[in-house]
């Protein structure tokens, strides 16, 4: 059986939403690429049909208020070259002072913090911006905080969860609404050797107590929606790491935290498009 690849050429701020729809249509796997997408099918698709699809989602990001310029391009690998294309486009990637992403057919790097992840179909290698930049924050603060109850909102992959199980959190819940999410964040626990980590399936609201720690990489919509949510979940001193923000949508939810009684203490720029954000309770 051989396998399509999909260049898909959109903006950065774009490219969960698109994730998203890739996954609902059968996607095998999706890496995310400067300038882009790579997206894999099986050959069993119509590939007409599949690419009349595709062709719908920059609608799909005009209604979500999103940049919708949209472009795309297919190309047929025979089944000899899928393994090997696409672990070609999973490199591994450096986070913070001594994190690296890895994936699970890379040797570890000696000297390195190495989280394992194999990105599946779910949104988390470690190549956004916004995860790197949480991921550094983890690793910052991991050494001044007390390192109880980690909150990961909007899992993915379980990336973030990962590292704060490996760097010493005690009890991490991830969550995810969409069920290939929690598969992959299930997956890469295992693969990390992580015991400590829970992975459910739902929103917010699925997190019982209070954390010491709670991340979430969302957009910014959602955010504000679920500020009441995030405030009553964290505990006396406990931090909020907050990304997925574009610029200029920032002081929105710096205002909904505020309210709910958060201290903004970190406003960090992620490669000029992306905003991340530290609260503390």
């Amino acid at each position: 059986m051989g396998h399509y690849e999909i260049k898909i050429k959109i903006p950065d701020e774009s490219k969960e939403i698109v994730i998203n729809l890739l996954n609902e249509i059968g996607c095998l796997g999706v890496t995310d690429i400067e300038g882009g997408l790579l997206a894999y099918f099986p050959d069993h698709h119509d590939i007409g049909e599949l690419s009349g699809v595709i062709s719908t989602f920059a609608q799909a990001l005009k209604v979500a208020d999103l940049p919708s310029s949209f472009a795309f391009m297919y190309t047929l690998l025979p089944d000899r070259d899928w393994n090997e294309t696409w672990k070609k486009n999973i490199q591994p990637i450096d986070a913070g002072e001594r994190l690296t992403i890895i994936p699970p057919w890379d040797k570890p790097q000696d000297g390195r913090i190495n989280l394992i992840i194999d990105p599946g179909m779910a949104f988390g290698t470690g190549h956004h911006e916004t995860t790197k930049t949480c991921l550094g924050l983890i690793e910052k603060l991991a050494g001044k905080v007390h390192k109880g109850r980690f909150l990961d909102v909007g899992t993915g992959t379980g990336i973030l969860a990962v590292c704060a199980a490996t760097l010493g959190f005690k009890e991490i819940l991830a969550v995810d609404t969409d069920p290939l999410a929690t598969e992959a964040a299930v997956s890469n626990s295992k693969l990390n050797n992580l015991k400590n980590i829970m992975v459910t399936q739902g929103d917010i609201s699925s997190a019982t107590g209070v954390y010491d720690m709670i991340a979430a990489n969302l957009i910014s919509e959602t955010l504000i929606m679920i500020a009441p949510e995030i405030a009553s979940r964290l505990n006396d001193g406990g931090t909020a790491l907050l990304s997925g923000i574009l610029v200029g949508q920032e002081d929105e939810v710096i205002s909904a935290m505020t309210k709910e009684g958060l201290t903004l203490e970190e406003k960090i720029i992620d490669g000029e498009r992306w905003v991340t954000l530290v609260f503390k309770h």
